[in-house]
């Protein structure tokens, strides 16, 4: 398809601004590829030890449990655009650095530890400033194609990235691989710097709305949290999924991210294997951030909870040390159900969440859904080695399996439909088309130009045939 056709079939890609975010989150996530086989490969070859990858991989996560609030008022207060960047480099520092080590000596374990808490603090900056700053890009109407296309192009990149990856660190050292994930991350500054839209403060503007268009000094950071907090528990929908992929994450998180690379090293092949199988993850994302263009679940709280609980398929089919093949089928369904997730996720929280708070609210969910990743990879690799790490698999799956029952118990989960979530959270997502909380004007003018070029070609019936689906889909709410 020519670019011009593209660009007719996809209105959101005329928004200068949002192409070059798609160049970022191509790059980022290829560089974060390289990462996810390099860290684990790299402890494993230095130390021989999951005990040791479970400290390290702790380390990268706990930083979470600070700085993902901290970044989402950032991202409130600030341009987004320039918090990524400072999340970026913080991560280009801790992996770049970590890479020189590993191909030059052999790093201590509390310097891989310190190097992998500053990736991490990156890793909790960056989420609430990435999902404050689309929306703040595209017009309203445009969200669910753009945040499709959007996670489309970052699960692309994060592919591509840990295939290659598998197969330099198998053929070279994982200390490479963390040096091209840190050179990686620098170039995304550039991109980033370029992007005019989104540097508006949405904080200020609904400050000075209240108080009737006159000036107010901006709040302490500890007020600004209370009312991120307000907000984040006033959805019932949102806190209890919250909780439910807490025990997930912290259960996925020991089962897959340290004791995955010890079970493809001792019955799979190594590096290359768990780059495919990270791969195969990353191409079912993307198979779902397709499908996610067009479908969306009658019940999506529902659909939410069960495919949180589906994610027990992955320490299962590692459990039973399945075929490679088996395990990257595995790997491949489960990605697409979960981009599917995700992405109707994103938009929720975009259209019921006000955009003064969104970061903040975006925060919660964050530090709710990692605040226990940490003792999940503590706890891995000490009980892996304990009672087997087949058996340590399977645990992982019975509690994953147990927290989704529970979160179905609210006959809200169970019974709210799309339209009822409209209804529901209508309130809050009525607020996002006033000054200062959409996209600037020369988005609306790129996309309204692409829009008569399409009906001047086609002419109105065809426009509205053509257009009509889309637009249907992308005025209901799903939830994550």
């Amino acid at each position: 398809m020519s670019r011009g056709g593209l660009i007719r079939r996809f209105p959101v890609l005329a928004i200068r601004d949002f192409r070059l975010l798609l160049a970022d989150r191509l790059i980022a996530p290829a560089s974060v590829g390289f990462s996810l086989v390099g860290v684990s490969f790299a402890v494993l070859k230095l130390t021989n030890s999951p005990t040791d990858l479970s400290y390290v991989l702790a380390a990268q996560i706990a930083p979470s449990l600070i700085f993902a609030l901290l970044g989402g008022v950032a991202a409130d207060r600030f341009p987004p655009q320039r918090v990524i960047i400072a999340a970026n480099l913080m991560m280009a520092l801790g992996e770049g650095t970590f890479g020189i080590l590993v191909l030059t000596g052999h790093p201590s374990l509390w310097a891989m530890m310190g190097l992998e808490a500053l990736t991490g603090s990156g890793i909790a900056i960056f989420y609430p400033a990435s999902q404050a700053l689309l929306p703040r890009l595209v017009p309203r109407s445009m969200l669910q194609e753009a945040s499709a296309i959007s996670r489309l192009v970052m699960n692309t990149g994060q592919m591509s990235g840990a295939a290659v990856a598998g197969l330099l660190v198998a053929a070279t050292s994982p200390g490479l691989a963390l040096l091209l994930c840190g050179i990686g991350m620098v170039s995304t500054v550039p991109l980033l710097l370029s992007i005019r839209g989104g540097r508006e403060s949405l904080r200020s503007g609904a400050a000075s709305e209240a108080a009737g268009g006159v000036s107010e000094s901006t709040p302490n950071m500890l007020t600004e949290l209370r009312e991120g907090w307000s907000e984040f528990r006033s959805h019932t929908w949102l806190w209890v999924i919250v909780a439910e992929f807490c025990v997930v994450m912290m259960a996925w998180y020991g089962a897959f991210s340290v004791l995955g690379p010890v079970v493809a090293r001792a019955h799979l092949g190594g590096a290359a294997a768990w780059g495919a199988i990270t791969a195969a993850d990353a191409f079912g994302l993307i198979t779902g951030g397709l499908v996610s263009l067009r479908f969306t679940p009658r019940r999506p709280m529902l659909f939410v909870v069960l495919t949180g609980g589906a994610v027990a398929i992955s320490p299962l089919s590692l459990a039973m040390i399945l075929p490679l093949a088996a395990i990257c089928a595995a790997s491949f369904c489960l990605g697409v159900f979960v981009e599917m997730m995700m992405v109707q996720w994103t938009v929720t929280m975009v259209r019921n969440i006000p955009p003064e708070k969104l970061a903040r609210v975006s925060s919660y969910d964050v530090l709710g859904t990692v605040m226990a990743m940490p003792a999940g990879a503590l706890i891995a690799g000490p009980l892996g080695s304990a009672i087997g790490t087949s058996r340590a698999e399977y645990a992982a799956a019975g509690a994953i399996v147990l927290a989704a029952a529970l979160a179905l118990i609210p006959r809200e989960i169970r019974t709210i439909r799309n339209d009822d979530a409209d209804r529901l959270h209508g309130a809050a997502a009525a607020g996002t088309a006033g000054p200062g909380k959409g996209p600037p004007s020369s988005v609306t003018s790129d996309v309204l130009g692409v829009r008569a070029e399409r009906q001047h070609r086609h002419g109105h019936a065809g426009h509205r045939e053509h257009q009509q689906p889309a637009e249907a889909h992308s005025d209901r709410a799903p939830v994550r």
